[in-house]
């Protein structure tokens, strides 16, 4: 049976929002098994991938799943669509069970080339994206947007509803303008307002940093599910605690002991991924979170980052984790 949007429903929990540099296989992986409904991966340009005939070995990194993950969908960023479409087509058959499409990222590498947030600057152009992709592949679309550029352009009912129309099954709004990047308050009201006029399934996202938040989003906006990301940061229990409070639950909150714990199943996923070297590096920002908030956490980031070799990263692990229980 082919992988309808609506199956993400069903699954009662929150789905890891992509984040470049962060959802990769290992992520994603941890997250799913603390009861994440579906996550996206990293971003990847279209319009790179096609220009590299497939062999750019970072997109490649990127486009890797690991036994385990649940439901992936494959984000892409472009503002070409016929970059979107030939992109679609040459990656359908890698194990993601659908696209999402990214008018959302603020990074300004991404919006100076016109894309990314950007895009929320020309809505027709959104939706030629979005129906080059719909037509391209077999596989379900998504988007994710923006409120929209800044506070005197919030368009985002308008985008939603162009996507909707031209194919994308469900709309994720980050309920902050590109000007906001990932400061201030994020304004639900505006993932009211979409949830209002379109009528395929609609993910809230900003400032759900747990179950109680979760709950408020889904009751304040009427969305029909959450999206969570930088709370996911070196916090995957934050999907257990959602499935939890969905339920009318409440999760344990991991002990010191855990989190160090999965700080190091992290890094040896990142280093069956990656290789020793790059996992050494890719983890010392994802041990930083684990950590945060413990005794002698900003001593043992600077220990951490002063280290190459991956025994040494294990080792440092275990000594800081024995020193929280002294």
């Amino acid at each position: 049976m082919a992988f309808e949007i609506t199956d993400l429903l069903s699954a009662k929990g929150a789905g890891l929002a992509p984040m470049a540099g962060v959802t990769d296989a290992a992520m994603r992986l941890l997250c799913h098994e603390q009861g994440a409904a579906w996550a996206v991966s990293e971003m990847l340009s279209a319009k790179g991938w096609v220009f590299s005939k497939g062999k750019n070995r970072a997109a490649n990194d990127l486009l890797a799943r690991l036994p385990g993950e649940g439901v992936v969908g494959l984000q892409l960023f472009g503002s070409e669509p016929a970059y979107i479409a030939e992109a679609a087509r040459q990656l359908a058959d890698r194990g993601f069970q659908f696209f999402d499409l990214n008018f959302g990222c603020p990074a300004p590498k991404i919006t100076g080339n016109g894309e990314g947030s950007a895009m929320m600057r020309e809505p027709a152009k959104i939706g030629a994206v979005v129906r080059a992709l719909a037509d391209a592949t077999p596989l379900p679309v998504t988007a994710k947007i923006r409120s929209g550029w800044d506070a005197d352009s919030v368009n985002a009912v308008e985008v939603a509803q162009i996507c909707a129309d031209n194919g994308a099954r469900a709309i994720a709004v980050h309920a902050r303008t590109r000007a906001q990047q990932y400061a201030g308050r994020a304004d639900w009201r505006v993932i009211r307002d979409v949830k209002r006029a379109v009528t395929v399934p609609v993910f809230g996202n900003g400032d759900v940093r747990g179950g109680a938040d979760a709950l408020r989003m889904l009751d304040e906006t009427g969305c029909d599910a959450v999206i969570v990301g930088r709370a996911a940061q070196g916090n995957p229990w934050i999907f257990r605690e959602i499935a939890a409070a969905l339920r009318g639950e409440t999760a344990e909150p991991p002990t010191p002991q855990a989190r160090v714990d999965m700080a190091m199943r992290h890094f040896e996923l990142e280093k069956a991924l990656c290789g020793e070297k790059l996992a050494v590096l890719q983890m010392r920002k994802h041990i930083a979170w684990y950590v945060h908030g413990m005794r002698g956490a900003s001593r043992f980031r600077e220990t951490i980052n002063a280290l190459e070799r991956g025994e040494d990263v294990l080792d440092a692990l275990r000594r800081f984790a024995g020193a929280q229980s002294e």
